[in-house]
Order: structure tokens, then sequence, then C-alpha cells
């Protein structure tokens, strides 16, 4: 950095409500009206130029889903490889005329465009059709925290930089943070449009060249981050955005040996695949170096009530309410939604009143009315896989359902309605397994049952290590809930939802099956994108081989 450059002081952008008559409101029925009737066409991103192909796939939406949104080009192998060749070649020629404070200008001219008018309700009409979410829901995720992800970040790297080692008389150290050798892969998932920005441009930050991959039903709002960025002055190759399958891309990048880091966000299943992957090739001495595996996947999220809890004035209706908007906002398509709820049976009655008062007053349907609080899930194989579980809760001995909204013909929109399932014991499947839609399970545990037992069960009955959260008046339980899930959530929260972490303030990122606790929204993920080089220089250099004790 340049002697005396300070990052500006970043702050969080500021969530506009889009209330009835406001103008806000009015200017995202616009931009979605426009998306809606002008479908793009959307290429790739390579060396700093557009790439279409001939052949396009379309790009659906998922509440409607014989509405094409947008055409994509078709990537193949072949893009990746030439991906690839861009990253290195920005890498080498390009990136190093980029000094910090140039990245610094790019990624903070992206944020200022990205919340303009301009581009604010572009972004949200991208990400409410692609991905089938609510107004709320996208204004906080594809605006705001990718804003705060982009702002924040670059204060995070400032941070880093300006770490130094300690220097003594007639010796002067430093450090220099380089970026990894190599290029690094972005995989990104549907559900955040947030995550979608954050994971190729973390690395950009430190210096770094991407290969970015986002998920198929994220493509539309990923091409117009590219769009964003390219106007903020990304210099060519540093950033390249691609659409070619998980194989094709999996089978050029994992075995390159310039492969030097992975920023993904998805399933655990993918990402214990490409572990698997580098794992041997490692041992084959494909790579030049390890490559750094930064990865947030599942979760099997939590919320447990003590019996204290009814010290709380509206002690049901704060439960339930966090119940709700854990489980059911974005559908239930969050790593970090609550998918398993631990309540005393001493409380049943008004916690399940409350409980299903407010889930029988849930709105789902299109994104075109901001009333909803649900939209459709994502896609076909999602919706067959919650209605499986919904299903078999349906006719198993171990559960029952205490609430089904139902769901829509799958021929029109994959409509999945809120539906809470009871599990009759503690092991019953939906407690276990991921299921990342809205069919949350409670579990009452029994009067007997000592606090100490029930949270050694949430400790021990999901592989996962994501979020969760705890409810209590007895301060006592609180403090043994953060004894015995030490390692139970990465993000763990007192008396509210597990959901809704925000940069800098809440560092995201969970452990064990979940991920590997690298922490997006604090520096510890920059981290990742770097490699340290001490530096030590001796004034007064020694001038004999022998030490005093051999006199």
């Amino acid at each position: 950095m340049p002697e005396g450059f300070k990052v500006p002081k970043p702050y969080n952008e500021p969530v506009k409500d889009y209330v009835p008559l406001s103008q806000g409101r009015e200017l995202q029925k616009k931009a979605l009206a426009d998306a809606w009737n002008n479908p793009r066409e959307i290429p790739m991103h390579i060396n700093g130029k557009e790439r279409m192909t001939k052949e396009l796939v379309p790009v659906k939406m998922p509440h409607l889903h014989r509405r094409t949104l947008a055409w994509r080009a078709k990537s193949d192998k072949f893009d990746v490889e030439d991906a690839i060749k861009a990253a290195l070649w920005s890498k080498q020629y390009t990136m190093p005329d980029f000094k910090f404070e140039d990245r610094v200008n790019i990624v903070l001219t992206a944020a200022d465009l990205l919340t303009s008018d301009k581009y604010r309700y572009k972004m949200n009409a991208a990400t409410m059709l692609g991905q089938s979410m609510t107004i709320r829901e996208s204004e906080i995720d594809a605006v705001c925290e990718l804003a705060d992800f982009w702002r924040y970040n670059t204060k995070f790297a400032e941070q880093i930089y300006n770490e130094q080692p300690l220097s003594t008389k007639g010796m002067m150290n430093s450090t220099d943070h380089r970026p990894l050798e190599g290029f690094v892969w972005a995989l990104t998932p549907f559900n955040f449009t947030s995550i979608g920005g954050n994971l190729p441009v973390a690395p950009l930050i430190t210096g770094n060249t991407v290969v970015w991959k986002p998920s198929y039903q994220q493509v539309a709002s990923a091409e117009l981050t590219m769009e964003i960025l390219n106007k903020a002055g990304l210099p060519p190759g540093a950033i390249n955005l691609i659409y070619p399958s998980g194989p094709d891309a999996a089978g050029v990048i994992l075995n390159h040996p310039d492969f030097a880091g992975l920023h993904f966000t998805g399933s655990t299943e993918v990402f214990n695949g490409i572990w698997e992957t580098v794992g041997r090739n490692v041992k084959k001495g494909v790579y030049k170096n390890y490559p750094r595996l930064v990865g947030e996947v599942g979760g099997k999220d939590f919320i447990v009530v003590h019996e204290s809890v009814k010290e709380m004035d509206d002690y049901a209706q704060v439960v339930a309410t966090a119940v709700v908007r854990g489980s059911f906002e974005r559908q239930g398509q969050k790593c970090s939604a609550s998918s398993r709820i631990y309540l005393p049976k001493t409380l049943r009655k008004p916690l399940e009143e409350a409980i299903l008062g407010f889930t029988s007053q849930i709105k789902t349907g299109s994104p075109w009315d901001f009333a909803n609080f649900m939209c459709a899930v994502i896609d076909e194989a999602a919706y067959d896989r919650i209605t499986g579980y919904i299903n078999r809760a349906n006719l198993s001995n171990d559960a029952k359902i205490l609430w089904e909204g139902g769901r829509h013909s799958k021929e029109e929109g994959y409509y999945v309605y809120p539906t809470i399932i009871e599990a009759l014991h503690p092991y019953y499947e939906s407690m276990e397994q991921e299921i990342f839609g809205p069919a949350p399970t409670i579990y009452y545990y029994p009067e007997k049952m000592a606090w100490e037992e029930v949270l050694k069960l949430v400790d021990s009955t999901s592989p996962y290590g994501l979020t969760g959260s705890v409810f209590y008046t007895d301060r006592l339980a609180w403090i043994k809930a953060l004894d015995i899930l030490e390692n139970a959530a990465g993000n763990l929260y007192g008396r509210n939802k597990p959901t809704g972490a925000m940069v800098r303030f809440q560092p995201f990122g969970g452990a064990r099956r979940s991920g590997t606790c690298d922490k997006a929204g604090g520096p510890d993920n920059l981290r990742r994108w770097v490699l340290a080089r001490t530096i030590s220089e001796t004034t007064d250099p020694p001038t004999s081989p022998w030490y005093p004790h051999m006199g």
C-alpha cells in the first residue's frame, strides 16, 4: 500500500422497506416488469470480453417455469480452459499494475453502483424472478449484503496488510502478503446473490484472479454482477464468468497444476467430492502448492427452548416468530434455516398454538405480490425431495404432520407450502437429514429430560455445525448451552432466529460437516487468499561462527 493510504470507513447498506406508495416500491415494480417483458441473452465473460454461443439455454422462473427469464450461453470444457488461461494471463500481466488501492477503488465503486437506482432494482428483479425471492429477502441479500461484503472486505484486507512483526536492534522484520500462486475457482450457489458476488471478489481484493461458475439458477443475477464490476473498472481476465456443467468444470480445474484455491458454497456431497479429488491429485503431485479449500456447505440448524423462557413477556409469540422466520423465509432454502426445533413438552400448548397461528397466516406465491412471505422452491428436484420427506412423515409411525399447507402442482411452479412435522422420537429422519425447504420438524422433549440431556441430544443428532439458537431467561441455562453446544454451531444466537447474520457483526460459517469455518463477513476469510512472506534484514551481521559458551 502507498504510505498513508486508508480504506474508507465501511458501513452496512440501509435496507429499503418498499412500503405501499413509496417511490422505491414503484421503481421496483417497473424493474420487475422490464425483466419480465424483455428476456436477456446472457453471455460468458472471459478475459474481459463477452462470449455468446450459437446454442442458448433457457433460464426459467421457479414460480412460473413456462416463462423464460433469460437465455444463457452454453459453456463447455473449452470455455473452462480459456477462462483459466485468461485468469493466469491476467495474474501475470494485468493484475501487477492494479495495486491494492486500485482494487479497493474498483470494489467500492461496484458497491456504489450496485446500491444506486440504476442497478438496485435491476438486481432485485433478476434475483426475485430468477431465484424466486420476496422483495424483502432479495433486498437484504442481493443488494445490501453484497454491498456490505464488498465494502467491509476491503477494510479487512487493509487490516491484514497492516499486521507486521516486531523489529529490534540490529534486525528489521516485515511481512508482505502475496496473492496465491495460480488461480482461484469460485463455485457459487443459487440461494444467495450476495454469496455469488462475494466468493469471486474476496480473492480479487487480495490480488488473485478467478474463474467463476455460478449455479445455473443464479446466472441472471451473476451476469448482472459482472456488468457492475466491469463498469467499476475490473481488469480483463481478473474474474472470468462461465456456465459449464459441474463435471466439465471440475474435470479441467481440479486437474490443473495452477489450481490454487476453491471458494465454495453448496452441497456437502459436492464439496466432499472436490476434497477427494484434490487429495488424490496432491498425492500425485499435480499441483504447485496445496490448494486452499474454503467451503460453506450444509446445515441442520436448531432452535432449542429452555423452560425458563416462560418468564419472558409474550414468550410464545417470541419463540413462534423465530420459528416462522427462521424456517420459512426464502422457503427454508438457507443453509442457516431452522429445521429441527426442540420444545419443552410442559409448554406445548401455548407454543404450538402460537407457531401454528403464525404459520396459518403465511401467504405463498409469486414474487410479484409483495404481500407474500414465501415464493417457490428452486426447481423440480428440490420440490420432489421436500415433498418426499412430507409424504414419508404422513405415513410414518415415528412422525406426524402438525401443519401441512399442501402443495401446488409442479406443472406451473415449484410451490411447497409451509409444513411442520412432529418427530415422535428425536432421531427421526427429518431431525437428522438436511431437507433444505419449508418443512421444519419439532420434537417435544419430556419433562423428565434434564437440560444437559437436551443439549447433548442437540449436539449429537446432526453431523453439521452451522447455526443454532437458544431461548431462555435463566442465565445458567445459556451458560450451560454455550459449553455443551461449543461445536454444534459456528453461529449461535441467544433469543433470536438462527438466520440473518450481518457482515462485520456476525461473521458467518460453521465447522463439522458444515464447512471450513472461514467466516465470510470477517477478516478470517480474507486471510485464506494470501500467502505471507516474512522478510528479515540484519543491520549488523555477525563476523564469527563461534558462540560465547564455547569459549
